[in-house]
């Protein structure tokens, strides 16, 4: 695999997916197909779309690359991808998890998983002590997300990675937040990283997918097993228009991470906002040891309003975000997380993280911040 261009953009362009090998297309062909004929009774790599197939193919080579790991996956969503490396385990193993994560996460841990006998302990992620009192004889792994959903609580990749090394624990890395462009964590010495796919990778709003890399050969073996029994992998067309959303990564990065700092100041100053948490702020806990490990703060903002701003100002009267459910996009996205991304949460679990009613999740999109800021100056007035 190349892994020696210049810029990162490069990468982006000119890895894995930059031309057909067949036909010297600057597009990788979508193979649109089941199944595949077989001249002899030799094996074939390609037999059935579901083990391999051709297009997915390009696009996991591309995962990897960019992640600086030996083998990538790619799953039909981000819960996919989480459920399948969940399987990597087995019942009465123990996981340390942080308690500050996506909804969905949570919802599979609690109601699924533990069905199955998997053990969690949910963890500060942000208090190595803690980590540390948490682990178990029959600890296995310990499951974070670098900047956390909603509060962007920052982990200490490097001392998580430390502490899983001296106790034969399994990292697993949820970098949604802060994609390749950003953030590598198998650079670090982290096992396994994954990303709902649906969201920066992609960055158009037209992709429910999900991607893993790994560094060690044995968790490629046993997860590359698992995905083609579980059989929860992306559809080719699917996998073109990542790669497609991907080639744009960089420049789309670059653009909303300066427009969110823009906004993150403002939003800062006006008198509606009560608490602002935005990784790019010198004042935002973790910074220090966030520029450590990535090389931009990325654009999502959360906020919290006071009691004389309505939920229904921002949500109905905002004309240009989409009020919705994912991030990542083009176009800038309002959440609501105790209704939307964290309603898997119970309600107790929900308001003991903070996540209240008053809450809110920005998405920065490609926008101009100017009209960003008016219309948010509208919402309110």
């Amino acid at each position: 695999m190349k892994q020696d261009y210049h810029d990162f953009n490069t990468l982006l362009l000119h890895g894995s997916s930059d031309r057909d090998p067949l036909t010297g297309g600057l597009s990788t062909p979508i193979y649109q197909v089941s199944t595949f004929h077989r001249d002899s009774d030799k094996p074939s790599k390609y037999d059935y779309s579901r083990s391999a197939n051709p297009t997915r193919d390009v696009l996991e080579d591309h995962i990897a690359q960019l992640e600086m790991g030996i083998q990538g996956f790619a799953f039909s969503s981000g819960m996919a991808a989480i459920s399948t490396i969940l399987l990597l385990f087995s019942p009465g193993d123990h996981l340390v998890v942080s308690k500050d994560i996506y909804g969905g996460a949570y919802r599979l841990f609690t109601q699924v998983f533990n069905q199955w006998q998997l053990e969690v302990d949910f963890v500060d992620i942000t208090n190595t002590e803690e980590i540390k009192t948490a682990i178990k004889d029959n600890t296995k792994g310990i499951y974070f997300e670098i900047l956390s959903n909603p509060f962007l609580r920052v982990a200490d990749l490097k001392t998580i990675v430390d502490i899983c090394k001296q106790n034969n624990l399994v990292s697993i890395v949820d970098n949604t937040f802060l994609p390749p462009y950003y953030c590598r964590p198998l650079e670090f010495g982290a096992d396994i990283v994954l990303h709902s796919a649906t969201k920066f990778l992609n960055g158009h709003s037209d992709v429910i997918a999900g991607v893993s890399a790994v560094n060690c050969p044995n968790l490629a073996k046993r997860l590359a097993f698992l995905q083609n029994a579980i059989g929860a992998v992306l559809g080719p067309q699917d996998s073109w228009l990542l790669l497609r959303g991907m080639k744009t990564l960089g420049i789309r990065l670059e653009r909303q991470t300066k427009s969110a700092e823009e906004i993150a100041k403002w939003l800062s100053e006006q008198p509606w906002i009560k608490k602002l948490y935005y990784s790019g702020l010198a004042s935002h806990p973790g910074k220090e040891i966030l520029d450590n490990i990535s090389s931009g703060p990325g654009m999502i903002i959360t906020f919290e309003v006071k009691d004389s701003v309505t939920k229904e100002n921002l949500m109905k009267k905002l004309s240009l975000p989409a009020v919705a459910v994912s991030l990542g996009a083009v176009e800038s996205i309002l959440t609501h997380p105790a209704t939307m991304s964290h309603a898997g949460m119970p309600e107790e679990v929900r308001e003991a993280q903070g996540i209240t009613d008053r809450i809110f999740r920005f998405s920065v999109g490609l926008e101009h911040p100017l009209d960003l800021m008016n219309d948010f100056s509208n919402s309110i007035s």
